[in-house]
């Protein structure tokens, strides 16, 4: 008899799970959950092993952009005299030493949630035999659940042409010293947004960059996207071509020759391809096809669940629905939780997100945040929402900072309900956490406190919440 059918004989035994991916945010959280309450095993061959926000995404692409960003500031200030050189060889070799530190907290903290009675971790690959049986090395673990965390890896787009080159990814920045003169730029989402303003500032790269739509920003409403490209376009070597779309590739002498639909820039040449694509989830090798699964649109459920096998939950960007870091925690701890709801015949809960993104525009002195609604989903959801906006320079604390571009924008319900934030300002970041408590606990605009210390960014927020109190 397997352990499935026992477990569902026995309702109050313990679970057994396998978490595939405990090296990541979404696998921790998973197993840490469930550390206690039923047995885990833990399955992870990362080398050196820490997830990919540690290792490849959120903490060394901050670590670089740091650089830029105090660059940036000092050449834009007409106060000093020359702006500083950025040493790439000693930001590439902090990023790693800082990168490693982190990772290897993150394995202290896997293999201590091993230590514990019921848990191990064993560091291996790991490919699914069935629906709930999972090869390991040179065994087979029969388990209750699987629970698959493995993250997310670099989308490399299906064009033609693109086997005659070799295109540089976010990895490849992060560990760069040195630069292509001219480059061109596949992908204007947050790791372009973030990554291009670097390879301009440290770099020194020309860049054309295709951009799909009418702007950049896409969850944002229209006129953050405008803000962005004025400052790329005016404050950077960039050039933007809009609403364009990629048709074929080819190596050249000089480097790398894209061919485009834009009705004036049709051919693009220039000595590097960068490709900023986004992310699909990891599943290759993970032997889906041996199971019940199919990653398909809509293959799991809010609740984590897989929908084509009750016992198999997938969270963090192996699910593909939004691959953020603290959604994948969120995610993870869901997933366990519902692991248990489920080995116990009880409703699963689904998992439900506040938008809630920030993204580092303009080397982080720029930076994007959007909490909630916009006013374009505020009224999709049946609102006639009161939208306030303001210009950072309208606010002397901004000019007063030298960083006056930007702007940011409330958006209540008639009844004051804050329903959401975003800003694209100096600072902007650091509002992210007040704008989701205000969203979140259902603040009404008349209530919050009109009081930030002088002179603060958060003045900002002050004058959106006068002018939507007073609209109201």
């Amino acid at each position: 008899m397997s352990r499935a059918a026992d477990a569902s004989s026995e309702p109050d035994s313990r679970p057994h799970v396998v978490v595939i991916g405990a090296y990541g945010s979404a696998g921790v959280a998973v197993a840490d959950r469930l550390a206690g309450r039923a047995e885990v095993t833990m399955v992870d061959d990362g080398e050196p092993g820490g997830g990919l926000c540690i290792l490849r995404g959120c903490m060394p692409s901050k670590e670089v952009l740091s650089a830029g960003a105090h660059r940036f500031q000092a050449r834009h200030d007409e106060r000093l005299e020359a702006p500083p050189t950025v040493d790439t060889e000693a930001v590439v070799e902090r990023k790693n030493e800082h990168t490693a530190d982190f990772a290897s907290h993150r394995r202290a903290a896997v293999h201590e949630l091993a230590e514990r009675d019921g848990v191990e971790f064993v560091h291996d690959t790991a490919r699914l035999v069935d629906d709930t049986t999972v090869a390991v090395g040179d065994r087979h673990v029969d388990a209750d659940y699987v629970v698959i965390a493995t993250g997310s890896r670099v989308n490399l787009p299906d064009l033609p042409g693109m086997e005659s080159v070799t295109p540089r990814t976010s990895a490849d920045v992060l560990d760069a010293t040195s630069f292509p003169d001219t480059a061109i730029v596949m992908g204007f989402g947050y790791i372009g947004v973030e990554l291009v303003p670097y390879l301009s500032e440290v770099g020194d790269v020309s860049l054309t960059v295709v951009e799909h739509d009418e702007r950049p920003l896409g969850e944002a409403d229209p006129v953050f996207g405008d803000a962005l490209l004025e400052v790329y376009e005016q404050q950077f070597d960039v050039r933007v071509l809009r609403e364009t779309r990629e048709q074929r590739v080819e190596a050249t002498d000089g480097g790398v020759r894209l061919h485009t639909d834009h009705p004036r820039h049709g051919t693009v040449d220039a000595e590097a391809l960068y490709a900023f694509t986004g992310r699909r989830p990891a599943l290759d090798g993970l032997g889906l096809e041996t199971t019940s699964l199919d990653p398909g649109p809509d293959w799991v459920e809010p609740t984590m669940q897989a929908a084509d096998s009750e016992r198999v939950f997938v969270a963090g960007d192996a699910n593909g629905r939004e691959p953020i870091l603290h959604v994948a925690k969120e995610e993870g701890h869901r997933a366990a939780e519902n692991v248990l709801a489920h080995h116990h015949d009880e409703e699963l809960t689904p998992y439900e997100n506040v938008h809630h993104h920030v993204i580092f525009a303009g080397l982080g002195v720029y930076p994007f945040v959007r909490v909630g609604h916009t006013a374009e989903t505020a009224r999709d959801a049946g609102h006639d929402p009161v939208v306030v906006t303001r210009r950072a320079r309208d606010d002397g604390v901004f000019q007063t900072k030298d960083v006056p571009e930007g702007l940011a924008r409330l958006v209540a319900a008639r009844d004051g309900t804050v329903l959401g934030y975003q800003g694209l300002h100096y600072h902007a970041d650091a509002m992210a956490k007040f704008a989701h408590l205000l969203v979140s606990q259902e603040f009404d605009v008349r209530e919050v406190p009109d009081r930030s210390y002088h002179p603060t960014t958060t003045e900002i927020v002050d004058g959106l919440l006068r002018e939507a109190s007073a609209e109201l």
